[in-house]
C-alpha cells in the first residue's frame, strides 16, 4: 500500500473532520428513519389492532429503521457535486458491484458466522432449539437485515472510507480509519466488551479489504447482512448485544455459558473463536489481493 502526499487536502476532509462529518449524517438518518418507523408502526396498528407474540414487527422495526441513513446518505451525496461520484461506487457502475459479488458476499457471511455458531454449539456453550420457521417472515426480515447492514456499510465503507481514500491517497489511512469509527459506533452496545470491540474492528477491517480489492460494495452489503442474520434471525443469538425476538432457532439462555466461543452478554461477537476466525478471513483477502496481478481498481479514481 503506497503513499502519495504530494498534495495538499483540504481541512474538511480531514480525519476528525470526517469523523464529525459520519456521526451527523449517522444521527440525522437515525431520526429520520425513527419518524418513519413510528408513522408505519401507528398505521398499522390501526389496521391490525396489535402485532401479535410472534415479535416479527419488533425486530423488522428495529431494522428497517436504518432505511432513514440511506436517506439521508443518497441525498447528501446527490445534493453535494464534489460527493456525487460516489453514488457510482454504490451503483451497478462500479463494476465489482454484480449479482455474483453479492451471491459471493452472501456465501462469506453464511459461512463465516456459521463457522463460529458451530463450535460453540459443538463445545456444549449454547443449547438451541427450533422455534418456528414462517418463510415469509423470513423473507421480509432478510430485506430488512440487509436495509439495516448495507446502511452501515454504506455509512463506513462507501461515505467514509472513500473520503478518507482520496483525501490521504493512502489506503491503510482509508481501511483503519473507517474500522475504528466503525468500532466506536458499537461502544454503548448491551454487552460491549473488549474482545468484542476487536471483533467489531477486525470485521471492519476485513469489509474494507473486500471493498479495496474487488471494488464491491454490493459483497461488503451482503456478507454483512448475511453475518447478522444468520446469527440473529437463523440461530437466535444475540447480535452486537441485541436478542430477536424472531428467529429460527432459540437459545436455551439458562444454559449458555461464558468461553473461548461464547460470551452470553454479547454472542459469539466477543470471543477469541470469532476474532481467529475473522482474522484468518482478514489474512486471506489480503493475501489474494495483494497478489493479484496489476493495482487494485478504487472506487474513488474519479472523485
Amino acid at each position: 500500500m503506497e503513499t502519495n502526499r504530494a498534495f495538499k487536502r483540504k481541512w474538511y476532509d480531514t480525519l476528525g473532520i470526517l469523523y464529525v462529518q459520519t456521526v451527523l449524517l449517522l444521527l440525522v438518518g437515525q431520526i429520520v428513519g425513527a419518524m418513519l418507523i413510528g408513522v408505519l408502526t401507528y398505521g398499522i396498528s390501526l389496521l391490525n389492532g396489535a402485532f401479535g407474540e410472534s415479535g416479527f414487527w419488533e425486530m423488522c422495526s428495529i431494522y428497517l429503521m436504518f432505511i432513514g441513513i440511506w436517506m439521508v446518505m443518497l441525498l447528501r451525496m446527490y445534493v453535494s457535486r464534489k460527493d456525487r461520484p460516489l453514488l457510482a461506487v454504490v451503483g451497478p457502475k462500479a463494476r465489482g458491484n454484480n449479482g455474483k459479488m453479492l451471491l459471493i458476499g452472501a456465501a462469506i457471511g453464511f459461512g463465516l458466522n456459521a463457522l463460529c455458531v458451530l463450535i460453540a454449539w459443538l463445545h456444549k456453550d449454547i443449547v438451541l432449539y427450533l422455534d418456528s420457521f414462517q418463510p415469509l417472515a423470513l423473507l421480509a426480515l432478510l430485506v430488512a437485515v440487509f436495509i439495516q447492514s448495507s446502511a452501515e456499510e454504506l455509512l463506513c465503507r462507501g461515505f467514509l472510507y472513500q473520503k478518507l481514500l482520496r483525501s490521504y491517497r493512502n489506503p491503510a489511512v482509508a481501511i483503519i480509519g473507517n474500522s475504528l469509527f466503525f468500532g466506536i459506533l458499537h461502544l454503548m452496545n448491551d454487552g460491549v466488551t473488549a474482545m468484542s470491540i476487536v471483533n467489531i474492528v477486525v470485521v471492519a477491517i476485513f469489509f474494507s479489504l473486500i471493498v479495496y480489492y474487488t471494488d464491491s460494495l454490493w459483497c461488503a452489503f451482503m456478507a454483512h447482512a448475511m453475518w447478522n442474520y444468520t446469527q440473529n434471525i437463523i440461530f437466535g443469538l444475540p447480535n452486537s448485544g441485541i436478542v430477536s425476538a424472531f428467529s429460527v432457532f432459540k437459545l436455551d439462555a439458562s444454559r449458555a455459558v461464558n468461553s473461548f466461543a461464547y460470551n452470553v452478554g454479547f454472542g459469539i461477537e466477543g470471543t477469541v473463536v470469532a476474532d481467529v476466525v475473522l482474522i484468518l478471513a482478514t489474512v486471506t483477502v489480503y493475501v489474494w489481493g495483494s497478489r493479484r496481478a496489476g493495482v487494485p481498481r478504487r472506487s474513488t479514481q474519479g472523485i
